[in-house]
């Protein structure tokens, strides 16, 4: 359980495996610990590097100055510090935003970008709906009613069929050690009130690939898909009976997507 201390935080990451390095980052409300259906299978073929972004886990303190910028930075220095001059990256929703800002900061150094139920531009109605779940979590009973409201947004229809799905991620969700608060929540959700990508899309030379959830609620992947057009060395791909939590909903599916893509690439 090492831990990085870095200008204004002590960034908090995990690391698995062995092999060409590959940092995964998490999504809004999220931190290491929402990666891990994909740990175990990449970590036979990758070294895997998870992070703890700012607001969320064991990273301290939890009102840090934060933006996706500042988180890109973060792992950046993550990986410096990791002695891996190159490296793969791989991000979830926001993590999707801040590895696109990673490559900005550091191009040469980026071997290539997996980008999972992501858009890179600002979405209000996504924005309305994390008001609203902070809004829910503030009041009586909120720790458990705003997961409730939250889980119709991110998981797929699948995951309804079995009423037992929900009352498990709950029960999970409310006994892990590390769940960001709400203050921590209200902090990190600015990120997306502020949210503008540094860079033009059409400057990423890397291989990218996006992954696209066909049940995604909370950034469908059509818009997302065009607004990912300008990408010049993408390969899109959609991953059914998914929703925004992709490598919940259908891990399999993930991890032979990146494993199939890093192959060429490791």
């Amino acid at each position: 359980m090492p831990d990085l201390s870095l200008p204004d935080i002590t960034l908090h990451y995990e690391v698995e495996g062995s092999g060409p390095p590959l940092i995964l980052l998490a999504g809004m409300l999220s931190d290491s610990a929402s990666w891990t259906p994909l740990v175990e299978a990449l970590a036979q073929d990758f070294t895997v590097i998870r992070p703890d972004n700012r607001t969320t886990g064991r990273t301290t303190p939890w009102d840090a100055p934060v933006s996706i910028k500042a988180m890109a930075e973060d792992a950046r220095a993550l990986m410096a510090h990791l002695g891996h001059d190159r490296f793969h990256v791989a991000g979830h929703s926001m993590g999707g935003r801040m590895a696109l800002e990673l490559y900005g900061l550091a191009p040469d150094q980026v071997a290539s970008i997996s980008i999972l139920a992501s858009g890179p531009h600002k979405l209000p109605r996504s924005l309305a709906v994390f008001d609203a779940l902070l809004a829910i979590r503030q009041t009586a009973d909120g720790e458990r009613l705003w997961l409730k409201a939250l889980y119709p947004w991110v998981f797929a229809p699948a995951f309804f069929e079995n009423p037992e799905n929900t009352d498990m991620a709950l029960e999970a969700a409310l006994n892990y050690p590390h769940a960001q608060t709400a203050k921590a929540m209200a902090h990190q959700i600015e990120i997306l009130r502020n949210f503008e990508l540094s860079l033009k899309l059409e400057d990423v030379t890397c291989p990218v690939q996006v992954l696209y959830a066909e049940d995604d609620a909370l950034i469908p992947p059509g818009p997302a898909r065009i607004a990912f057009e300008p990408l010049p060395n993408a390969e899109h791909y959609m991953i059914p009976n998914a929703g925004h939590s992709i490598h919940w909903d259908a891990p399999e599916a993930v991890i032979a997507q990146l494993r199939g893509f890093l192959a060429s690439r490791a």
